[in-house]
């Protein structure tokens, strides 16, 4: 299934996913796991197994690109450790029970729906550009392992890296946003961890994947697409200080709905 054509749209895929990543600060998960399902599916793989190898497989990426981006912001010294490893416990929970749980057990199709709804209001989010209100503190370790439990459950089931609850969160929680965004890059670490090995987990005796994978992880798709992103995540991140970022998170939500309405139809037929 492995061919030279699939090698240049997954490098292309890696490519852009990583410009977006270093130009508008998300997460690659919401443009790589529609696009590898795509990119699966016209090899003739079933909608229940790539809808599922392309989430773990964005996932599993995080693991690696967030290293460099945690390294970056403990620089800087504005990553909270402390609120780190206060929600650090619970994301190991919540992350387990989503990906060797709950997602092992949902259909590709109803996963493609809930996909499909995290990323309209991902879109929806980015085009009204809205920040929460600092309106309380944090709370003591019960609620903050609460918050990590939830803010690893979500992430699981969608393959993103938590920045889309993490921040909104941390920023309600009167966190400055400058060290909300770093903190929720050190979250993403653990989240992609935890997360990757429940769908190593899950997946590990299912015959239906293809070869070479671990689990869920598809290793081909992981290894191009990360080695390419890597490589234009900086050159985003240059480009950030010299564009009109507003209207290009605006232009980009439009084609989130594009792949939102792909996702959600895929969910419906399947």
């Amino acid at each position: 299934m492995f061919d030279p054509q699939m090698v240049i749209e997954l490098a292309l895929l890696g490519l852009i996913a990583g410009l977006l990543a270093g130009l508008l600060g998300i997460g690659g998960g919401m443009l790589v796991a529609p696009v590898m399902t795509m990119i699966l599916e016209a090899r003739g793989l079933a909608t229940n197994v790539s809808v599922k190898m392309a989430i773990a497989t964005s996932m599993a990426m995080i693991v690696f690109t967030s290293l460099s981006s945690v390294r970056a912001h403990h620089q800087r010294g504005t990553v909270r450790w402390d609120i780190v490893k206060a929600l650090a416990p619970g994301i190991a929970l919540g992350g387990a029970l989503a990906s060797a749980g709950v997602f092992a057990v949902l259909k590709g199709g109803v996963l493609s729906l809930v996909f499909a709804v995290f990323v309209g209001f991902s879109a929806t989010q980015m085009l009204l550009n809205r920040q929460p209100k600092a309106s309380r503190q944090l709370p003591g370790w019960r609620g903050q392992t609460a918050a990590g439990t939830g803010i690893g459950f979500l992430s699981g089931l969608v393959g993103a890296g938590g920045g889309f609850v993490s921040v909104p969160y941390l920023v309600a929680h009167n966190v400055p946003i400058l060290n909300a965004v770093s903190t929720s890059a050190a979250l993403g670490f653990p989240i992609a961890l935890f997360n990757s090995l429940g769908y190593i987990a899950a997946g590990w005796h299912n015959p239906d994947l293809p070869a070479p994978s671990l689990g869920y992880i598809w290793l081909p798709g992981l290894l191009v697409i990360a080695s390419c992103s890597v490589l234009t995540a900086p050159l985003g991140a240059k480009m950030a200080h010299r564009l009109n970022l507003v209207a290009l998170k605006r232009v980009f939500a439009f084609m989130l709905y594009g792949l939102c309405i792909h996702m959600l139809l895929k969910g419906l037929s399947a």
